[in-house]
């Protein structure tokens, strides 16, 4: 059983923004590309996964970016702000996966195809909100959070996806009492992220809706993505596919803006 001390030992264990982070965040928060540009330089291993996440393929750049001032000016505010979140998702990554079939590659794979989906995404739907832009960020956390509260209890796990055909959320639900979705708002308050990153993620979870239209709206349009994401194939091998339970008919009406985009 995974007991709820177990649940706020692990949230506990999330690092707290290093103090470069921060700064570097505030700066972005302010609209000060260079400044921040300049902080971010002093943190070599932020510098080395920027240049490794802007330069894969996804994000479509013809030439390879390796100056730091370059790449947040390429990416703008936003997009720089989410690039920053992702790379303190990283830090919470295990060393070696044993749930999921995942390394350090893969998982930053997962992060470039969320974030550079949702800003095309975003961009569709004319938002430029730089919250609303690192929300994606927390999904990929949703993984490392599910591969660390179950490797303790994994024969547990095989043994209730063997017997019923649910999802890993599902399993988790059953297990202490609380989703993922929960737990990667814990991980948003903490990093003292916007409310309103919350609401849409607890949104894209499809079972948990909000009052708010456009939140709402976009909880949405990440639930498809997410379900579109981890349908590709080297992420169905990584087991990512059995994440959670998609609620088609909770997106039904942005499918087809949605299936238009991704084909953009």
């Amino acid at each position: 059983m995974i007991t709820q001390d177990k649940i706020d030992g692990f949230i506990r264990k999330i690092p707290p923004s290093p103090k470069i982070l921060k700064v570097t965040l505030m700066f972005l928060e302010k609209g000060e590309l260079v400044k921040a540009a300049q902080i971010a330089k002093e943190d070599l291993a932020l510098s080395a996964y920027l240049r490794v996440l802007v330069n894969k393929p996804i994000y479509g750049f013809k030439n390879q970016v390796n100056d730091i001032s370059q790449i947040f000016g390429i990416l703008g505010v936003a997009r720089s702000q989410q690039a920053v979140y992702n790379y303190m998702i990283t830090l919470l990554s295990p060393d070696k996966w044993k749930l999921f079939k995942l390394n350090k590659t893969s998982f930053e794979n997962l992060q470039a195809d969320l974030s550079a989906n949702w800003h095309k995404i975003l961009v569709y739907l004319n938002i430029n909100d730089k919250d609303i832009g690192s929300s994606i960020t927390l999904l990929p956390a949703s993984v490392i959070v599910s591969e660390a509260l179950f490797r303790e209890h994994m024969d547990e796990v095989s043994l209730l996806r063997s017997v019923h055909a649910i999802d890993l959320n599902t399993i988790l639900v059953r297990l202490c009492s609380i989703d993922l979705f929960d737990i990667c708002e814990q991980i948003s308050i903490k990093w003292e992220m916007s409310d309103n990153v919350a609401l849409i993620i607890q949104a894209s979870s499809g079972i948990k809706p909000t009052n708010d239209v456009t939140l709402n709206n976009l909880g949405k349009w990440m639930h498809l993505l997410l379900f579109y994401t981890l349908s590709k194939p080297n992420f169905i091998e990584a087991g990512l596919n059995d994440f959670i339970d998609f609620q088609i008919d909770y997106a039904q009406d942005v499918y087809d803006d949605f299936s238009k985009v991704m084909d953009l």
